[in-house]
């Protein structure tokens, strides 16, 4: 199809609590830099803008404008962020008054579930040479294998270095475990909610999302910096915060009936 003739319609980046005529300015996704604006029905406001009727790929640069977007919102409101490219083929709000009058009653409950709470990313990678040393020195029957074989010949200790090698990733197994369960013990107390996401490679401790009450904000980063200062020779801390809460709501919406 020629781009010409691709449709116009609304692309819904997130809901907020608001009846208020709002505006955030040309951040919209894409390159035209379309205006982001409120669409109302009683208290309930979807934040959109005018966007031709395609389906966005998944790629950085897509995904970041609609994070900006959120980011934006997020600075005065809660907000609950719509699936990335959801999209009303229609040219007009009438079909984003539709959606909101349909959906009233899961976005009023959603948002006052979400009233006053943000989410904050946290993931916990452990220092290869420094754990690897922890282990060496807190099993003894690591330790004693190794320093047996230390000046033997290679060719004559193949086994036994294999053997060293699974205890070794055994222990990594059970440190990174034991490690994981502490900090989750200090943090989850804190936390409304929590979402652990696998973890990638065989040094991540944790990787997770905390749904926090704005109001106990301070006490979950006064809480992740005792950690860091207790652990930090050990383990690194990325700690990523204010999130939008897509590990918690992201909203699904049906877009083509209207």
């Amino acid at each position: 199809m020629d781009i010409g003739e691709v449709k116009e319609g609304r692309y819904i980046y997130g809901i907020i609590r608001n009846s208020e005529k709002i505006d955030f300015g040309p951040i919209g996704i894409g390159s035209r830099n379309d205006h982001v604006y409120g669409v109302t029905y009683k208290d309930i406001c979807a934040v959109v803008s005018s966007s031709p009727d395609i389906q966005y790929q998944a790629r950085r640069a897509n995904m970041i404008a609609h994070q900006k977007v959120l980011e934006e919102v997020m600075k005065n409101f809660n907000v609950l962020p719509v699936r990335f490219s959801t999209i009303s083929p229609h040219d007009n709000d009438d079909a984003i008054i539709r959606i909101l009058t349909e959906d009233y009653k899961r976005f009023d409950d959603l948002l006052d579930k979400m009233k006053g709470k943000k989410e904050l990313g946290l993931k916990v990678v452990a220092e290869e040479s420094k754990i690897y040393e922890n282990i060496i020195q807190k099993y003894d029957s690591i330790r004693s294998l190794r320093d047996k074989l230390i000046n033997q010949p290679s060719d004559k200790i193949h086994y036994q270095r294999v053997k060293i090698g699974e205890m070794v990733a055994e222990a990594l197994k059970k440190e990174i475990e034991n490690y994981k369960t502490q900090i989750l013990d200090t943090l989850r107390p804190i936390a409304e909610d929590v979402k652990i996401t696998d973890n990638y490679g065989n040094l991540m401790i944790l990787n997770a999302a905390f749904l926090i009450k704005e109001v106990k904000e301070h006490a979950f980063d006064q809480a992740v910096n005792e950690l860091d200062q207790k652990y930090g020779d050990v383990m690194t801390f990325k700690y990523v915060g204010t999130l939008p809460p897509y590990n918690f709501v992201n909203l699904s919406i049906n877009t083509k009936g209207g």
